[in-house]
């Protein structure tokens, strides 16, 4: 499947089809959005929300979450905004999300199944990770966003003039749902 596309990645820019998709790191926006990596928001959420390349920062992970208050998500959150022009961040999180429910526990489990060693997993809580917190899931998404904002509001290197606000979007319609905090 790499090599497929690999393949069109010659003839996109052969035919000069990049030239569309042109703009700086600027986003006209002044928006960076946090969501979740699911496939079907790849091409729905822009969609729904009117917004085109050059807009937003679009900060993608698994669930939208943030697992670490100084990890990358908010190390490109920070950067958007002190150095990019981003005055609002929106925390999007989806109904229907495969993080929801996930058990650090299984997780383990499923990798000890895969080949990765008890050893190696025993080396990285050694090196100070914490297998339960870093895996982590949520029970309710709404919940789970919630946190997400209030970490942001809360953060002490988030300047006080950037709005933060929380979203819930339907992963079949792409309405939004405002979640109050």
């Amino acid at each position: 499947m790499i090599e497929e596309m690999l393949e069109y990645n010659k003839k996109f820019v052969a035919d000069k089809k990049y030239e569309r998709y042109k703009t700086s790191k600027y986003p006209d926006k002044k928006i960076a959005i946090l969501t979740c990596m699911d496939t079907r928001l790849v091409e729905l959420l822009p969609a729904a929300l009117g917004i085109k390349n050059g807009d937003v920062k679009m900060i993608k992970n698994a669930g939208g979450m943030i697992s670490n208050p100084f990890g990358s998500v908010v190390r490109s959150l920070l950067i958007g905004i002190v150095e990019l022009g981003v005055e609002e961040v929106m925390v999007i999180g989806h109904t229907d999300c495969g993080v929801a429910g996930v058990n650090a526990d299984k997780m383990i489990k499923h990798l000890t199944e895969r080949g990765i060693s008890q050893e190696q997993i025993d080396m990285m809580s050694y090196c100070g990770i914490d297998f339960k917190s870093w895996l982590r899931g949520f029970d309710s998404v709404e919940d789970s966003v919630k946190e997400t904002v209030e970490l942001l509001r809360k953060h002490p290197l988030i300047p006080k003039d950037v709005t933060i606000t929380g979203y819930i979007m339907d992963s079949y319609t792409g309405e939004l749902t405002s979640i109050d905090i």
